[in-house]
């Protein structure tokens, strides 16, 4: 067939939560387009949860998850959101992930047993974001 393009849809259906991710990106891409760089990690967080309001999004904050060993609390963290019960969103103001931003998202995974987080950086220049799965999750 010259001339003739013929567009295939694919469709994953190996992504955890596509839809989900894709607001809860486009909410960091808002705040970026209406800030702009250079702002502390908590002024992106408290426009982000107005944003998540805005869009109708249900999110909790500064949620608290201990790490226990046997019945003992070792360790307490906060995850700066949970969105749905289904996503972890923790986010960074760095100019690149460091392994020790990937295993903090990694720890939060485990200890919420959720099956998702967004690890979003908001750089000095554009939205930066990756995509964690635990694979041991519910």
């Amino acid at each position: 067939m010259t001339g003739t393009t013929i567009k295939k849809e694919i469709k994953r259906t190996d992504l955890v939560y596509p839809e989900l991710s894709y607001e809860i990106i486009g909410c960091a891409y808002e705040v970026m387009n209406k800030l702009g760089s250079g702002h502390p990690e908590k002024v992106y967080q408290k426009a982000l949860a107005i944003e998540f309001s805005n869009k109708k999004i249900a999110f909790k904050e500064q949620v608290y998850a201990p790490l226990y060993y046997g019945d003992k609390i070792i360790e307490k963290s906060f995850l700066d959101f949970v969105i749905e019960e289904k996503v972890v969103v923790e986010i960074k103001k760095e100019t690149r992930f460091s392994k020790g931003n990937i295993d903090q998202v990694n720890r939060y995974l485990k200890a919420t047993d959720l099956k998702l987080a967004l690890l979003i950086n908001f750089s000095k220049d554009d939205i930066v974001f990756k995509r964690l799965v635990n694979i041991t999750g519910s």
